[in-house]
């Protein structure tokens, strides 16, 4: 069954703190990094999930739209990689490399990114603006893998948009849904 994020930092919250590695590179990638970047999107993803396989190729499109154009965007995995081996490092690398991945893809072994988010599923959208500010917590778009809609990113790139013209964001934030983070025990 699918998971809803409903409840989530509030709308205006700054970016959350967090060092974690790149599972491409090796390398720590900190918060620090995107800091006055004119939007920083940060999206919950994982390997396993059907919500996340059915968004993956408009996501690097969006990276590619809107990177150029003063946007960041980074990927976290918090799964619990022991009991989920697909959302393991190794394979969380071969997805990136696989797909050739834009932005990092950083795993959070600790699961505190995630919490300090209070993400819940994936995928899951965090949309930040040069302040630093949360301004759009939701959906990709209204398309799931099984309701037949086509795949736009709608939702987000006018989110996007709006962000990057110093504009307000729509009001109407639809929830993300997608599979719940797997939770260590």
């Amino acid at each position: 069954m699918p998971t809803i994020a409903n409840d989530s930092i509030p709308i205006g919250h700054f970016l959350p703190s967090f060092a974690l590695p790149d599972v491409v590179r090796g390398t720590l990638v900190s918060h620090q990094e995107v800091c006055g970047k004119r939007a920083v999107l940060i999206m919950f993803v994982c390997r396993h999930c059907p919500y996340v396989a059915h968004v993956l190729k408009e996501l690097i499109r969006l990276a590619s739209d809107y990177q150029s154009r003063g946007a960041a965007f980074i990927a976290i995995s918090s799964n619990d990689g022991e009991k989920y081996p697909e959302d393991a490092p190794a394979m969380l690398r071969q997805m990136a490399i696989e797909h050739a991945f834009p932005f990092p893809l950083l795993f959070d072994q600790s699961q505190e990114v995630a919490k300090a988010f209070a993400a819940v599923c994936t995928p899951d959208f965090f949309l930040f603006n040069s302040k630093g500010q949360l301004v759009y917590h939701g959906c990709l778009d209204e398309s799931t893998p099984s309701n037949g809609l086509p795949v736009t990113g709608e939702n987000l790139r006018v989110a996007l948009e709006a962000t990057l013209a110093d504009k307000p964001i729509p009001e109407r934030q639809i929830p993300s849904i997608g599979c719940s983070i797997k939770w260590l025990q």
